[in-house]
């Protein structure tokens, strides 16, 4: 010990106090002169007098004010504090090559959100066991607790906040002042979920849910909802859940409408109606049906946008193409081909025109979503496979030949679709089972189109479906590397994306 001049303490609290190991720590050395600066850990409880009692073990010693780290704190955060100490340089620094298919460039556009630019990445491989066979589904393949944690801490960290409570709270009062509003959530406001049913009842109108395709987790929209009348205090039955697009699984209805939940709405094809108020003004004309957004949508005061991670037979789907079911044209069960939108998806070039973009940018849907998620516990490589234990195993770090297990939340889209963008290119499974991803860079088109959205390299100029320019979505980036999965906050940057890892 006589080698060192500064000593960092930490300790777990228990009932308001560290652990007596400490103590025995404290009492073995002599800390005369030195500094020592202590920091805990804990659920609820707050460094508390832990760290006065612990002073007189070591009068000698010199003690500044110590520090309280919750689960949902996040590695910036931690950085921070170090940084305040003036120790050491805590700064990250990639130590690793680029490898990315995407080309390298610098943050494109402005972060947003309560944290901006965060985007929270939990993983817990305990939320997901299947040996592969049977449908993919079957609600006993995923642990509900454990999922509904993940949500939780995921929306925690992304408020930068201590529990799911406070977080819900940080993120609709950040989303209320982005658009000069003030406080938080008020009860009897309506909230619209996106969900991403494309999977179910693609041909036909069978609603068992008995695909091997892929649509919304489940159980994933059931813990969402959980949270949502738990943590945030939103009556179930000021809560829709909605895909005009294609029709529920009668299971999945029923699973997330009982008990607390009852009174949760569900709007798919069927019965969603068209407010012929609210047209979907694109900013590029080309030919197509007239698009209204469902009542169930302009009705609402929120939007959260629950979309999937996996890659599609135009390269990738995610938060950005999960409004293609937001729309009601008269073609029921291909809105998307009825508006005429594909031309835009398959022409595989970089600089041209997105409609992807027009729908981040809508008033109604982008203009109010509070939350955007990745349902990543059961990755797809494209939109029409069948997913089996094959082609869902991923093999990059820390998966390693196995599920996902995963939840992403953000509230800048931009973001979350680049962090999205980077895990499916990167990832040998996806790429050896979609050949129109392997290789294909201009699969991100969109995100260029969206991150420089007030200058577009298309030369577009878009607008809020209301007659309003848009001049910015949120951040475009991508990582330094497929091993360090960092970007330019967690290098020690003011700016860009910053990915904060909760690993179980």
């Amino acid at each position: 010990m006589e080698k060192y001049d500064t000593v960092i303490l930490g300790y777990p609290i228990w009932h308001g106090q560290a652990p007596k190991i400490i103590y025995t720590f404290l009492e073995s050395y002599d800390f005369s002169g030195k500094t020592i600066l202590p920091f805990c850990t804990s659920h609820s409880s707050g460094i508390g007098s832990s760290a006065d009692n612990l002073h007189e073990l070591a009068p000698n010693a010199n003690w500044p004010d110590g520090a309280r780290f919750a689960a949902g704190t996040s590695e910036s955060e931690i950085q921070a504090w170090l940084e305040s100490l003036e120790l050491i340089d805590t700064t990250e620094v990639s130590t690793l090559p680029y490898d990315g298919i995407y080309p390298q460039h610098e943050p494109y556009g402005t972060e947003i959100g309560a944290m901006p630019g965060r985007v929270v990445w939990t993983y817990d491989p305990d939320s997901v066991e299947w040996d592969g066979k049977g449908y993919w589904w079957e609600l006993d393949h995923f642990d509900e607790s454990v999922i509904l944690d993940m949500v939780n801490d995921s929306i925690a960290a992304l408020g930068g906040k201590d529990t799911a409570r406070d977080g819900w709270t940080a993120l609709f009062t950040a989303h209320n002042a982005a658009h000069g509003k003030s406080g938080g959530y008020a009860a009897g406001q309506k909230i619209a979920i996106k969900a991403n049913i494309n999977g179910s009842a693609v041909y036909d109108d069978d609603t068992s849910g008995e695909t091997k395709m892929s649509y919304t987790n489940p159980v994933l929209l059931k813990a969402l909802l959980t949270s949502l009348v738990e943590e945030a205090g939103v009556a179930p039955e000021d809560i829709t859940v909605y895909d005009v697009s294609r029709l529920f699984p009668n299971y999945l209805i029923e699973i997330c409408t009982e008990g607390e939940l009852k009174g949760v709405r569900f709007v798919d094809r069927d019965i969603g109606v068209a407010d012929e108020s609210a047209p979907i003004v694109w900013s590029h004309e080309f030919s197509g049906k007239v698009n209204y957004l469902p009542t169930c949508v302009t009705e609402a005061t929120y939007v959260i946008n629950l979309a999937n991670l996996k890659g599609h037979s135009y390269g990738i789907t995610l938060c950005g193409k999960n409004h293609f079911g937001s729309f009601i044209n008269g073609n029921t069960m291909r809105p998307p081909e009825g508006a005429n939108l594909h031309q835009w998806l398959t022409r595989n070039e970089m600089g041209i025109y997105s409609p992807l973009v027009d729908l981040m940018a809508n008033a109604n849907l982008g203009g109010k979503t509070v939350l955007y998620m990745l349902d990543a516990l059961i990755c797809a490589p494209s939109k029409g496979a069948s997913i089996t234990g094959d082609n869902s195993r991923w093999q990059q770090a820390p998966f390693n030949g196995d599920y996902t297990s995963s939840v992403f939340v953000s509230q800048d889209p931009v973001a979350i679709d680049s962090v999205g963008a980077d895990f499916l290119m990167n990832e040998p499974t996806v790429t050896d089972y979609n050949g129109a991803l392997r290789g294909d860079p201009a699969v991100e088109n969109y995100l260029h189109e969206a991150g420089l959205v007030g200058n577009a390299p298309s030369g577009t100029i878009y607008t809020d479906s209301q007659g309003h320019t848009v001049t910015n979505l949120g951040v475009h980036e991508h990582w330094c590397n497929a091993t360090e999965k960092m970007y330019s906050r967690n290098l020690g940057k003011d700016e860009g994306i910053e990915l904060v890892s909760i690993m179980k």
